[in-house]
């Protein structure tokens, strides 16, 4: 087996600084009065002289203008969960460690190629959602977790390969129990190395089964007693912006955030999504924007231009407090196909976009297709529809269709399919009996014409093709 192990050291930073693309100096701060305490700071904070673990009075005195917001735990499992789901897409087993997510990667190489591709797609993702990371790769999780603690992009491919490089690490980064760690460098013990050697006798009497059983679990002795992780069925982000937003403009940014992080989600758990909502929150409740989409999609483009259109037509009642996406409808997601040969231009939108782009821009009733009725005369076959659910388009029919038949004059033409016959209307007076063909005119024109049952001759034309 392989295990990639993704570290995130600055889990709770990233989760502020990736919504503030222009921050000056920056910590968060945990603890109450006076007491409280710098638990993380950005690069301008620490350029400035302020560190972790500072008192946040002894900041103020050495900063006078700093941001200092408060540390919220219950940011961090969120995006700690919101980054396993993204991983997800790269593998079925994924767990949840302190910081670090783990995943099971040796089947995944059959789809995704070498490790190096692999672990270069993870760093690709983690870079475009704005988190900092560290990756390595070992033959158990704990080994990875542990690896990746020491240094960056370390892989160890094989058992043996795994207890070299178990041998110099120090037990201070071990991530062995703290009771154990804290006592064996007094005894001498300094390294893996040195522990993995010692009687296993003696380390049960002095320190219990704990030990045993983590150094097992480190190795592969033991199974690693993770629980896996499985993505939610529903999607709910919330962002606290910075100030009160009154121009729906500034409101641009973290939206194109929040479908990023929607379609990131989307493609770790292999779906899309129809329909989701954003709601922008006030002082005194909140705005709904409602987003619909004719099939699933998970592109994150798509789904920040439909997002854009549909609030670029709202007004603001009160300031904006808060934004909020949520989405419930999360059906499986087909992409679309495309012609090996492709000769459209490559900057051409599919009509699937380009529908949802006008529906977004224009309203759900400005955009219309053609649909059919229970009467199979030509003139009167086809109605204009609201464009709201999938339909098949009546094969062949003309793309102009003429309010009435007119005479095909010149040379006969080429029958190229046909004869389709009509026998309807007698039960309105309008009774016609026709046989109708896609022919080709002397001059190259492709049209829709018929004639009398029986007949070659007196053709009437109905429609030209596009």
């Amino acid at each position: 087996m392989l295990w990639a192990c993704i570290l995130l050291p600055q889990l709770a930073l990233d989760g502020v600084l990736r919504r503030r693309p222009d921050a000056g100096p920056l910590v968060l701060v945990a603890g109450t009065g006076h007491a409280r305490s710098i638990v993380a700071a950005n690069a301008a904070a620490r350029d400035a002289g302020l560190r972790v673990g500072q008192r946040l009075s002894a900041a103020q005195a050495l900063l006078a203008q700093f941001e200092a917001l408060p540390y919220q735990p219950e940011r961090v499992d969120h995006w700690h969960r919101f980054l396993a789901a993204v991983a997800y897409r790269y593998s079925a087993e994924v767990s949840l460690l302190p910081h670090a997510i783990v995943l099971e990667v040796s089947r995944s190489l059959n789809l995704f190629g070498s490790w190096p591709r692999l672990e270069s797609l993870l760093r690709a993702d983690l870079d475009a959602l704005g988190f900092r990371h560290r990756i390595s790769a070992a033959p158990t999780p704990h080994a990875a977790h542990v690896l990746t603690g020491v240094a960056d992009g370390q892989v160890v491919l094989t058992d043996e390969q795994l207890r070299h490089a178990l041998q110099r690490i120090p037990l201070s980064q071990s991530r062995l129990p703290a009771a154990a760690a804290d006592a064996l460098p007094g005894m001498g013990i300094r390294t893996l190395g040195q522990l993995l050697a010692l009687p296993r006798d003696g380390l049960r009497r002095r320190f219990g089964a704990e030990l045993l059983l983590a150094l097992d679990r480190l190795t592969g002795a033991a199974p690693a007693g993770l629980e896996a992780y499985r993505p939610p069925d529903r999607f709910d982000l919330r962002i606290e912006l910075t100030h009160e937003v009154e121009a729906i403009g500034a409101l641009v940014f973290p939206l194109r955030r929040m479908t990023a992080d929607l379609s990131a989600y989307l493609a770790g758990r292999d779906g899309g999504v129809q329909r989701f909502t954003l709601q922008l929150e006030h002082r005194e409740g909140h705005t709904e924007v409602k987003v619909g989409l004719l099939a699933p999609e998970r592109e994150a483009g798509m789904l920040f231009e439909l997002a854009r259109g549909r609030l670029e037509q709202v007004q603001l009642p009160q300031p904006v407090l808060a934004m909020r996406l949520i989405a419930r409808d999360l059906p499986a997601f087909v992409p679309a196909g495309r012609d090996l040969f492709d000769e459209r231009p490559a900057n051409a939108l599919p009509i699937e976009q380009l529908r949802e782009r006008l529906r977004a821009r224009l309203g759900d009733r400005a955009v219309h297709r053609l649909g059919s009725t229970t009467d199979p005369r030509p003139e009167l076959a086809q109605k204009v529809t609201a464009h709201d659910a999938g339909w098949q388009e009546p094969s062949p029919r003309p793309t102009w269709l003429f309010e009435r038949p007119i005479p095909l004059r010149g040379p006969a033409p080429q029958i190229l399919a046909g004869p389709e016959r009509l026998e309807t209307g007698w039960w309105d007076g309008g009774e016609v009996c026709r046989d109708y063909y896609v022919v080709e005119t002397a001059q190259g024109q492709r049209g829709w014409a018929f004639c009398t049952p029986g007949e070659r001759d007196g053709w009437m034309l109905h429609g030209w093709f596009a």
